[in-house]
């Protein structure tokens, strides 16, 4: 398994709560430009649309994936920031509403990496940090940090 991409502001942002893995419906030169490194998680989310079927539908919504440079004359018209389809279970999808539901829990994505030559995402339910929760978050760091730094030099 190879990450990809990190949404590193995602943990800082929210807490999770839960990890989701799930697949991406994509393009043939998507998953050539993806597996080169180029994707940016910077701003994506997921979100749940609903459709005509029964169940809603699991999007990633903001993702930029740039055109693969050797399919720029094969493709035409092409959005980087187009949604993709999330592949999950309907029990997944059925979870994720009931947990939608509740006040304060947002969908963010956290990784994509890759599992058996497929691109796979890992999304987390999140609850929202506020800003003293972030700073205090900030000072634990840094003690853990200058607690480190003060035993390696007593060893």
């Amino acid at each position: 398994m190879s990450i990809l991409a990190v949404n590193k502001k995602a943990n800082f942002d929210y807490e999770i709560v839960e990890t989701y893995e799930a697949g991406m419906a994509l393009f043939g030169h998507e998953v050539k430009s993806i597996k080169t490194g180029h994707i940016s998680l910077k701003g994506a989310f997921v979100v749940l649309k609903k459709t005509q079927k029964s169940l809603p539908e699991v999007y990633l919504i903001n993702a930029h994936v740039p055109l693969y440079k050797y399919a720029a004359s094969q493709v035409k018209s092409y959005d980087p920031d187009r949604p993709r389809k999330l592949l999950l279970r309907k029990s997944e999808i059925q979870h994720l509403i009931g947990k939608k539901q509740e006040q304060g829990l947002t969908l963010v994505p956290l990784k994509i990496y890759t599992k058996h030559s497929l691109i796979k995402v890992e999304f987390g339910i999140g609850r929202g940090r506020k800003k003293v929760d972030k700073r205090d978050l900030i000072k634990k760091r840094d003690v853990e940090r200058s607690l480190r730094t003060l035993t390696k030099r007593s060893k």
